[in-house]
């Protein structure tokens, strides 16, 4: 059903306008950011599929630029469109974090690494360096490709720590595979990277796991 042939207060902009966002489904919500529908597909029907392609709303704010390309009916302006709120997202909880400690919410920093490093393709090892009242100074992907003692290089987090005059870092990687679950390789390199931090005196406060449907916290699981 196309939206003009939905009654005046069923429509998603209408609605939203009436009863506010949370009113509305998040099919409505993407159709929103939509705009329009393609040939075939009204812009509800566009959305949804968006939503049932990518496994829900999570997986949609998780998607990059690449995987949504691929989505029949969805050109360049949607894709910018899409692209832009999915960053907009992204720099919100960031400056979020920037202003108070992260500590005082970790669901808050868990769903900022699923946006950074939720459905990548390879592993990625990036390190959340914070200052001394532990809010974020900047979020740095420091190594990529398959993670061990041997590729991820102290010496490098030591140096960075130092030019951003970090009091402490929280690590975070994803696991491709899906699974959150720790490795005994990661356990390795979390306590390697913890003594090396530590001769600069800066603290590692946690190491984050991003999988598919959940982020595992070192700190959380009594690992760290």
């Amino acid at each position: 059903m196309l939206l003009k042939d939905l009654p005046a207060d069923a429509r998603p902009r209408e609605k939203l306008l009436a009863r506010g966002p949370q009113a509305l489904a998040d099919a409505e919500l993407v159709a929103l950011l939509l705009r329009t529908g393609v040939k075939g597909d009204s812009v509800l029907g566009l959305a949804q599929r968006l939503l049932d392609d990518f496994g829900g709303l999570t997986g949609l704010l998780r998607a990059d630029p690449q995987a949504l390309q691929r989505i029949k009916g969805l050109g360049p302006a949607k894709l910018a469109q899409v692209s832009a709120v999915l960053e907009l997202a992204r720099r919100s909880l960031g400056q979020q974090m920037a202003e108070r400690p992260v500590l005082d919410n970790v669901i808050l920093v868990k769903d900022y690494l699923r946006l950074q490093l939720g459905g990548r393709g390879h592993e990625v090892f990036s390190v959340l360096f914070l200052d001394a009242q532990n809010r974020l100074i900047q979020m740095e992907e420091m190594f990529r490709g398959s993670l061990t003692q041997a590729s991820v290089y102290p010496r490098e987090v030591l140096k960075r720590a130092l030019q951003l005059h970090a009091a402490a870092v929280i690590l975070a990687h994803n696991h491709p595979s899906g699974s959150a679950q720790p490795s005994r390789s990661d356990e390795m390199l979390t306590q390697t990277l913890k003594s090396a931090l530590a001769m600069i005196d800066v603290r590692v406060l946690d190491h984050l796991v991003v999988g598919d449907t959940e982020v595992v916290s070192f700190v959380e699981r009594g690992l760290l």
